[in-house]
């Protein structure tokens, strides 16, 4: 007995005496493992700086556990997953370590292997895995320095949905390598998703958002300062670094101040998002979120041979020597089979190019490249080459390098109208063509100059009568003046600070929306029309018209106007609490919208369009009513803006039909988006889906379910069929009140309502408020909503990012697409 205490003893002191030894090496060392050591469930790596952690996590409210990487104070964002395809149900037991080889291994409680590095590359004596500040978590020799070259495996080569400052984005040449992001299945599920990001392999840099294997999105090609179709925000919080050489060809962005820390992460619904974070801040934001929101960003939206321009009513156009294919789908704004030549090119001497100017140039797919080659000498290899359909230079800086040469049908042309817009196509057409084209353009030089001498006697004329106008009454169907008081730019501009980018607090087709603050104190919304806006002086006077005479506590008052020069502004009265929009499709700022101030909201625009279309002096259709053109003031009250497309109705006239379409996508009724028909019910079925939108929080032309791919409005259908309705209501409303409840089904029930196939079906705005308003009302069942019919898989990833096309463009919406 004596004997078995004293071996146990000796045990328990041998244990004690190489207890710190053991713990030593993880406590000097808290970045990096070795392979003495693992890294189990809650223990973490910290990288040297307490930028990064890397450890066991589960995401959002799922139970699976994975090895990953993080911001060390934002441990919600996750930046890197080891085993995101292949995740832990159980971490009991389970290890990341480093074996002698210098693999990194993932093992579960049996022993299996999770996850593993493969790390093959070189022969390491003293193998160590290290988190870096950078976020890299890397395989090296102990003795080796930092260069990336001696590392013998690093996580920035395998990204999975982030892309971090300094990690190479694109092509190892040398080693077959592309690095590129790919999405999360879901935010509770980081497997792979059906969203990538990446980098073409060949030609000039371009980035490519696809689902599956079809193409979304794309950025246009590098033309030495930036990508020809897309606008960045570059200069001013990060630089973009482009590396082409034979051995590697990849994209890198680093911050060009220490005060912030930036990211790109493509999400689950494919949207590739540019992230920022203040040293002093807690909270994320998005540096631009309206990167591809428009029709013309979706990838050949407007078919092959066509170009985009959402700054003109048209949407898509051919290129100038082309047609539409197919006449009849085209005047139907259905675009998707674009256009072909109206005379086929014959290869002759006297063929010739058309140019355009301020474009993203079309899609490498078929193409030939020369780096070296002026634009000259690409006008002439592309006239030697019968298969030669347009050329341009490959580098726009300076007086422009390279040449690109194109074969075939020219996809995703875009016209991209920004500052530094430099890139410009030739487009190669027949001799007939290019000798009519320049039979036009003599007569148009002639006729340009007769109108500038008269210009120049009729302009003062003109603008003395357009004033005049305004103080009068614009459209001559009341006798009464419009007393519209008129500002000097001066006292704009002063307010404004000059229009500086600091007061700028919207935009649109129309241009900018700046906050301003006269002399006097009060404070005003300055909307700015801009020269290249589609919406042009008739929008102008058709607003100034409108709200002039129009008052009603739900509709934005309109305080005055300036004109001056080539300056044409509205000014308003401003909204500190900005647009709905900027609510209810927010996670965090839809909080502030308890159920009581969203309904009221609701009340609120439904009796401004029933002043609208019943009250008013004048019977007016809105034509543009969204949650972005419903502005809020400082106690949420909703104010009804942008008057710009309305439309007057005579006391007798029901309904009318235009040919020209205008509005936004996916909160236009069926019978105005194919037929062209309009009536007070078009604003009811607008109505209707902003209902939905509010009650729902979800965007209906955004909408994405994986069960299905209807958009919002046949997304609560299918549940009101299943009796599910309240499935539609955001989660973070509380609707566990019964009161609450049925009010909430209600506003569900009439939002179904108003947005009913047949216009003969919908309510009038009466009968919505005494139907919102009346708890004890019986109200009838709705029928099948407009555009119920469910999206291909290649609509879902175009609707994703073509929603708004903002208030003066004409959309796509056909019954074909159900869009």
């Amino acid at each position: 007995m004596v004997m078995e205490t004293y071996f146990l003893l000796l045990t328990i002191l041998q244990a004690l005496v190489s207890l710190p030894v053991f713990l030593k090496p993880c406590k000097a060392a808290s970045d990096t493992l070795t392979p003495t050591q693992s890294l189990t469930e809650g223990k973490t790596l910290v990288s040297s700086g307490k930028t990064f952690e890397l450890g066991f996590f589960s995401p959002g409210k799922s139970n699976n556990r994975y090895i990953g990487i993080w911001y060390k104070r934002s441990p919600e964002v996750v930046v890197w997953v080891a085993n995101r395809n292949n995740p832990l149900t159980d971490s009991y037991g389970a290890s990341l370590s480093l074996n002698t080889n210098g693999n990194l291994v993932l093992l579960n409680r049996t022993s299996t292997i999770i996850w593993s590095s493969n790390t093959s590359i070189m022969v390491l004596h003293n193998p160590v895995a290290q988190l870096l500040d950078s976020g890299n978590f890397v395989v090296r020799d102990k003795n080796s320095s930092m260069n990336p070259e001696m590392f013998a495996w690093q996580s920035f080569d395998y990204p999975t949905d982030t892309l971090l400052e300094g990690q190479k984005f694109g092509w190892d040449l040398n080693k077959g390598l592309e690095r590129y992001l790919t999405s999360w299945k879901s935010p509770d599920d980081p497997s792979t998703g059906d969203f990538t990001y990446r980098m073409n392999e060949t030609g000039i840099p371009q980035f490519i958002i696809s689902r599956g294997q079809t193409r979304v999105f794309r950025t246009g090609t590098w033309n030495g300062i930036r990508f020809s179709g897309f606008a960045t925000l570059t200069d001013t919080i990060f630089r973009s670094i482009i590396v082409i050489n034979d051995r590697e060809k990849y994209f890198m962005f680093v911050p060009n101040t220490r005060s912030t820390t930036t990211r790109l992460t493509m999400n689950y619904s494919g949207l590739a998002l540019p992230y920022m974070l203040k040293n002093n801040n807690t909270e994320w934001n998005v540096i631009y979120s309206d990167a591809y929101d428009l029709p013309c960003d979706g990838y050949e939206f407007c078919g092959a041979n066509a170009i985009c321009k959402t700054n003109t009513m048209t949407v898509c156009e051919c290129l100038q020597g082309f047609t539409p294919k197919f006449q009849q789908e085209w005047e139907a704004q259905n675009w998707k089979n674009g256009c072909v030549r109206k005379i086929d090119l014959d290869c002759n001497s006297e063929e010739g190019f058309v140019q355009i100017e301020g474009v993203k140039l079309p899609d490498l797919l078929e193409f030939w490249l020369d780096k070296y080659m002026n634009i000259q000498e690409c006008k002439k290899a592309c006239l030697k080459n019968c298969s030669c359909t347009a050329y341009a230079n490959s580098d726009v800086r300076g007086k422009g390098s390279g040449c690109l040469m194109w074969f075939g049908d020219l996809i995703d042309v875009r016209y991209f109208n920004v500052e530094g817009s430099e890139d410009t196509i030739h487009i190669r057409l027949a001799a007939s063509e290019i000798k009519s084209i320049m039979g036009k353009n003599a007569k148009k030089n002639v006729r340009t100059i007769l109108v500038a001498i008269s210009a120049v006697c009729f302009f003062c004329l003109l603008l003395c009568c357009i004033i005049a106008k305004i103080r009068t009454g614009l459209s001559g169907t009341e006798k009464e003046d419009i007393e519209l008081p008129l500002f000097h730019l001066a006292t704009v501009a002063s307010a404004t600070n000059n229009f500086s980018p600091e007061y700028r607090i919207g935009a649109g087709g129309f241009g900018h929306v700046y906050k301003g603050k006269l002399s006097t104190g009060q404070e005003i919304a300055v909307k700015r029309l801009s020269n290249d806006s589609g919406q042009g002086l008739k929008e102008f006077k058709n607003e100034i018209e409108l709200i002039a005479k129009l008052q009603h506590r739900n509709l934005v008052a309109l305080l005055g106007c300036c004109i001056q020069g080539e300056e044409k502004m509205l000014i308003y009265e401003y909204m500190p609490n900005k647009s709905l929009d900027h609510f209810i499709f927010d996670n965090e700022r839809r909080t502030i919208l308890c159920w009581e101030k969203q309904f009221n909201i609701i009340m609120g625009i439904a009796r401004g369009l029933l002043y609208l279309h019943r009250d008013s002096k004048l019977q007016i259709i809105h034509r543009d009513l969204k949650a972005g053109n419903v502005l809020l003031d400082h106690n949420f009250k909703p104010k009804i803006s942008d008057f710009g497309l309305a439309r007057i109705f005579k006391e007798d006239e029901k309904e009318a039909r235009t040919k020209r379409i205008v509005g936004t996508y996916g909160y236009m009724s069926p019978e105005y988006a194919v037929d062209g028909k309009l009536s007070v019910k078009s604003d009811v079925f607008s109505f209707g889906v902003l209902l939905l939108e509010i009650v729902s929080g979800k965007k209906n032309s955004k909408f994405i379910h994986p069960d299905h791919h209807h958009r919002l409005l046949g997304h609560a259908w299918l549940l009101w069929n299943e009796e599910r309705a309240l499935d539609l209501v955001d989660e973070s409303m509380n609707v566990l009140s019964s009161c609450i409840e049925c009010q909430v089904l209600r506003c569900i029930q009439v939002g179904l309502l108003c947005v009913q196939k047949f216009a003969k079906d919908r309510p009038t705005m009466s009968s919505v408020i005494f139907m919102l308003e009346n708890e004890t009302a019986i109200l009838p069942q709705p029928k099948q909503p407009g555009f119920f019919i469910e999206r291909t898989s290649n609509d879902d990833g175009l609707a994703s990012r073509n929603e708004e096309c903002g208030s003066q463009n004409a959309v796509t919406i056909t019954l074909l697409h159900g869009r």
